[in-house]
């Protein structure tokens, strides 16, 4: 691109494939870094706001970005730096190529038509807002953001679906001034560095860009004196504490959504919504495979070797009685059908593994009758 012509993906730091609500993080976050309120002793913060303004009008707006993009592609910024320099003089002949450095909108049109693009993304010398009105204001309301948290559970209770609480930090408007900014029972004054639209124009070349204004955040109101709760944000952050169901048989990455649970819409929209990841902590004893379930049950030598009947846990709760055919070698695997995980109206099973123990130590009368078996046996020692 050409010196002068920033990448708007680069201001706000997000890639070409940035979805919507990555590029309303990165704006604010950075609006926030950058605002020259809270950088008084910075002027170069005041530019670079304005930058991030300019950037995230156009990305924000899916039809502007489209268009963006496509004379991105085109190389329409490697060339056009409209305004950078003298057109050509009154009733002189237009030959399409760069009048000192710079295009008009009439040149670019020659460009498939780029002009026409290029005016209406960048609003070139009007005062037109979102919604096509008159100094309309394209900062009114909007949805709230997507909130992401992860829930940490225990095994039992991603088998079961068990009920939890949850503390989620959230940005909630502010109780105090009710998301006006201003002091509790003070009020507002039209904002006089944007006349109350909530946005100013900034000049790029010979094209306008609106941007939110940095005196009112884009409210088109100043706090006669400001909330000392939020400091004018409107907003703050709290913990809330929501009840979730955890969804029976759900696995680890498992994810639900909650509508209207994320961040409060800004001037009257809508609320976003609560993304639910879950994490289920291992178990000591249960294994998961799918549906199925794996565990490692210890038995003796004799056992083994007479046979034997084990009772064994379950994840339901209940314990099985599982029969040990005489002879068992360790590592033998039963299968205990229908005592695995339910999961939408499908059931898996327990598998059972048996590991022979052997004894580490014996008493001598042990040791002595050990013995005379391996010699009534024939078996080496």
């Amino acid at each position: 691109m050409a010196t002068g012509t920033k990448d708007l993906y680069q201001v706000l730091g997000v890639t070409e494939t940035a979805s919507g609500d990555e590029v309303k993080k990165a704006y604010r976050k950075l609006a926030k870094h950058h605002h020259p309120d809270t950088n008084p002793n910075r002027p170069q913060a005041a530019e670079r706001f304005k930058q991030i303004g300019e950037a995230y009008s156009v990305l924000s707006d899916t039809d502007k970005r489209k268009q963006y993009d496509r004379m991105r592609r085109l190389g329409a910024f490697g060339f056009a730096r409209a305004g950078s320099g003298p057109g050509p003089a009154r009733g002189a002949p237009s030959s399409g190529a760069p009048h000192g450095g710079g295009f008009s909108f009439e040149e670019l049109r020659d460009f498939g038509g780029l002009g026409d693009m290029f005016s209406a993304l960048f609003d070139r010398g009007g005062h037109r807002g979102a919604s096509g009105g008159p100094s309309g204001n394209p900062f009114g309301p909007e949805k709230g953001g997507n909130v992401e948290y992860v829930a940490e559970i225990s095994f039992e209770a991603a088998v079961a679906g068990d009920k939890i609480s949850i503390e989620v930090p959230i940005t909630e408007e502010c109780a105090s001034c009710s998301g006006s900014g201003a002091a509790p029972g003070l009020g507002t004054h039209r904002c006089t560095e944007c006349g109350g639209s909530g946005t100013i124009g900034f000049g790029h070349g010979g094209f306008q860009v609106k941007r939110p204004c940095p005196a009112c955040l884009g409210r088109g109101e100043v706090p006669d004196q400001p909330c000392l709760s939020c400091d004018t944000t409107g907003s703050v952050r709290q913990i809330r504490v929501i009840q979730v169901t955890i969804p029976r048989g759900v696995q680890g990455g498992g994810r639900v959504r909650i509508p209207g649970q994320g961040e409060r819409g800004h001037k009257g929209g809508q609320p976003g919504d609560l993304f639910i990841t879950f994490k289920v902590k291992p178990h000591k004893f249960f294994r998961r495979e799918g549906l199925h379930v794996h565990v490692t049950v210890p038995i003796n030598v004799v056992q083994a070797t007479l046979g034997s009947k084990i009772r064994v846990r379950t994840v339901s709760g209940k314990r099985v009685v599982l029969t040990i055919p005489p002879g068992t070698q360790t590592g033998t695997r039963f299968r205990v059908r229908g005592q695995g995980i339910e999961k939408a109206g499908r059931v898996g099973d327990q598998y059972v593994e048996v590991k022979v123990e052997i004894l580490e130590e014996l008493s001598d009368e042990e040791q002595k009758l050990l013995e005379d078996f391996a010699a009534a046996s024939g078996l080496k020692h």
